[in-house]
């Protein structure tokens, strides 16, 4: 996918979750992120739009005035449709004045500017969304296409520098001496092999022999690595090897609310 669509679909994603949580108990739980009432869930989707907004919009090579312009959402649940539908509008708009190449900050370590953010939005949207069918109890569906971007997000973001040396409790969990996972979708074209190594994990697109092989649909494959969904309660997804490899890797993905 190239940014344009990228950020259609964070639209799409975005107006389908306003739709959710519209005029909804702002105090209702997320199941899925146990720390966040669903006001905190709308406030973290829209703002973290509008700072990217801001980021890519004004093309900052540094981010601090995009997190001290963190704009909260409105308390007023009747509020939160337009609200967060204004925030993807404001987001198209900021990627629209900028190309691929345009430098601007992201925390991966590798200088992915643009394109990292236009992915980061659809993450975002995606998951996000399954934390609000946690909260409101409404089924949740990703056609298989958007759900392999979603866990190229993910595991891209996981397996980056920038997040290994700024967790430092992840980088101690991961550490491996070559041990591989294997993730395969299998309703969409989507592989993934992460080597643990003792300063990293690496991650290529690819099909090899791995330690354990994790396959299924894609959008189990992105709930179940994101945590949003136990391994027990995925029945569609199959685990061939090292099944302890896999479960120790779901425990030490910690970024459940980021």
């Amino acid at each position: 996918m190239d940014t344009s669509a990228y950020l259609k679909a964070v639209v799409e994603q975005t107006s389908t979750f306003a739709d959710w949580v519209h005029d909804k108990d702002a105090t209702a739980p997320v199941p899925t992120c146990p720390e966040w009432t669903l006001a905190d869930l709308v406030d973290h989707v829209g703002s973290v739009q509008r700072m990217v907004s801001m980021l890519v919009g004004e093309r900052m090579t540094e981010p601090s005035k995009a997190f001290e312009g963190y704009v909260p959402g409105p308390a007023d649940s009747g509020q939160w449709r337009a609200w967060l539908n204004d925030g993807a509008a404001e987001a198209t708009q900021a990627f629209t004045s900028v190309t691929d190449d345009t430098p601007v900050w992201d925390p991966s370590g590798a200088a992915a500017g643009v394109p990292f953010w236009s992915r980061r939005l659809l993450g975002e949207a995606c998951v996000h969304r399954a934390d609000a069918a946690s909260a409101l109890g409404t089924r949740y569906e990703l056609a298989p296409d958007l759900a392999v971007e979603a866990l190229e997000d993910w595991l891209d973001t996981m397996t980056s520098r920038g997040y290994w040396e700024n967790r430092p409790g992840f980088a101690d969990a991961m550490r491996g001496d070559g041990q591989t996972l294997h993730f395969h979708a299998t309703d969409a074209p989507g592989e993934w092999v992460a080597r643990r190594e003792p300063d990293r994990v690496a991650l290529e697109r690819t099909h090899t022999k791995a330690d354990v092989a994790v396959r299924g649909p894609a959008a189990e494959l992105l709930l179940v690595i994101s945590r949003r969904r136990p391994l027990e309660a995925a029945p569609t997804l199959e685990v061939h090897g090292d099944r302890a490899l896999f479960v120790h890797w779901i425990e030490h993905m910690d970024w459940v609310t980021g």
